[in-house]
């Protein structure tokens, strides 16, 4: 896939069709083959564009417009389908590409197990990089019924590669006993709440890069029903939200970011991709400078 080959379907709110221009490129990873409960997010990406027609392109709360960001919507990566190893190869050279363009990417899953091609091309431009992870699930195991490549795995791939203390939890409600040991002695492990600990954590990032991904289980399902791991227990979309600004409102670089897991055939009322659209806006407009 060229990297500025353009959607041939729907694309995001206001998106740019001049590739070279952009600041940003949204990508879509629509990968769901090695989710441990319910398949479907890799339709997430396409009615997460739908979504976002519904969108105002003003923010309030950054008091800002996307009508005055450039960013471009490449579309849905092109992956073989149940192919696992060679799509996350995909992934990769497609990031990287993004990185040598000095372009900010900005991802839309497709299962969590897409974020460790990414990471780890983040991570070769960026040795110093730090990661922010928000999510419902620890996915710090090693493995998932003897499979390596599985959407419960990227978080301990990337504290492998970067070393548990560039990364950064919040937001965990869900994981083995062995995930939870790990997590709160190898990474910066903070369970069930997502926006008091990460203000507290903001400051000791300082200027770092910063990787961010979310997971949008991390919301009670009651805001976010459309997830093939739903959660009880989870935070509101209004603290997401406070997350995400107080992120943008930092001192840390942020250098990407994607967002994974909405799965929208769980979800007929479709607040679900609503949500999703409107924290890619957030994102847009706090993370790229």
């Amino acid at each position: 896939m060229r990297l500025d080959q353009a959607y041939s379907g729907n694309v995001f709110i206001c998106s740019s069709d001049d590739y070279a221009a952009s600041k940003a490129v949204i990508y879509g990873m629509p990968m769901d083959y090695t989710v441990s409960f319910r398949p479907g997010s890799r339709f997430g990406p396409a009615r997460i564009r739908e979504a976002s027609v519904g969108l105002e392109e003003y923010s309030p709360y950054l008091d800002k417009s996307i009508l005055d960001l450039a960013y471009f919507d490449a579309g849905d990566l092109l992956l073989p389908f149940g192919n696992a190893s060679r799509s996350l190869e995909v992934i990769g050279e497609y990031v990287r590409g993004l990185l040598a363009d000095d372009k900010f990417p900005v991802g839309l899953g497709g299962e969590h197990l897409v974020t460790w091609p990414v990471i780890q091309a983040m991570y070769e431009k960026y040795p110093d990089l730090a990661l922010i992870h928000i999510d419902a699930h620890a996915d710090l195991r090693e493995q998932y019924e003897g499979e390596v490549l599985s959407h419960s795995t990227p978080i301990r791939k990337a504290a492998a590669l970067m070393g548990g203390e560039n990364v950064y939890q919040f937001g965990i409600r869900s994981g083995s006993k062995e995930e939870f040991l790990f997590g709160r002695e190898h990474t910066n492990f903070y369970p069930f709440d997502v926006a008091a600990p990460l203000k507290g954590a903001l400051p000791k990032l300082g200027h770092r890069p910063v990787y961010v991904t979310i997971d949008i289980d991390v919301l009670d399902p009651s805001c976010a029903p459309g997830t093939g791991t739903a959660e009880a227990g989870g935070i509101t979309s209004r603290e997401l939200l406070e997350a995400v600004h107080m992120i943008a409102g930092s001192d840390v670089q942020v250098v990407g970011c994607d967002l994974v897991e909405v799965a929208p055939i769980y979800d007929p009322t479709e607040q679900t991709p609503i949500v999703a659209a409107k924290l890619i806006r957030e994102m847009l407009l706090g993370f790229v400078k």
